[in-house]
């Protein structure tokens, strides 16, 4: 072994472990804030393994697009919406956890059935070089044309339920007695009115 592959395995031994570090604690934390700063993490990790495999293109999108929009984009609906709403119990919760265990054990033994019976022997394959974003433009626009468009949708669902979520009913901020004036506030933020006596005590 090579010291660059030395270095490429130490590499990727790290990235990989910050990914599952990383994922297990969005889905274990209780703050959902830590959450989304941790997928963020999660999406860097890929990113650096788009690096290895020598794919530039990918990985800088990967930042932009995910790290840059989609998970800011996340971090937006959570610090707007700032609901505060006890959890009620639900019943028979074990039963949804069992069932989400069991759909979560099924894919990662599908992809792993994937992994492993999947040919990675890319010998015969032609280096692409610095042709790989011009390839990539020609595959998205003729094979991928689809699947690039429903996400473009998935996206912009993703932007509109979080717009959905984060609007609020505006109440008018009136004192009693007096007429409606034109000042709005949030329902779940009351601005309690301070009179001048107050001030001036203050």
């Amino acid at each position: 072994m090579t010291l660059a592959q030395g270095v490429q395995l130490v590499t990727l031994a790290l990235l990989a472990a910050m990914m599952l570090g990383s994922a297990l604690a969005v889905v274990l934390l209780d703050n959902i804030v830590y959450s989304a700063f941790l997928l963020g993490g999660v999406f860097i990790s890929m990113a650096g393994m788009y690096i290895l495999l020598n794919a530039g293109f990918v990985a800088a999108a990967q930042v932009l697009v995910y790290v840059g929009a989609v998970n800011v984009l996340i971090l937006f609906g959570i610090m707007l919406v700032n609901k505060r709403q006890a959890l009620q119990p639900i019943a028979r919760a074990w039963l949804g956890q069992l069932v989400t265990g069991g759909v979560c054990a099924g894919l990662f033994a599908l992809l792993t059935l994937s992994v492993v019976n999947t040919s990675w022997d890319i010998s015969s394959d032609t280096p692409v070089g610095e042709g790989a974003i011009a390839e990539i433009g020609k595959h998205f626009f003729s094979d991928y044309l689809l699947p690039f468009e429903l996400a473009s949708v998935l996206l912009l669902i993703a932007l509109i339920g979080a717009i959905v979520l984060a609007r609020r009913e505006f109440i008018p901020d009136v004192s009693p007695g007096e007429p409606e004036s034109d000042t709005l506030q949030l329902p779940e933020r009351p601005r309690e009115l301070v009179s001048t006596a107050d001030l001036r005590e203050s």
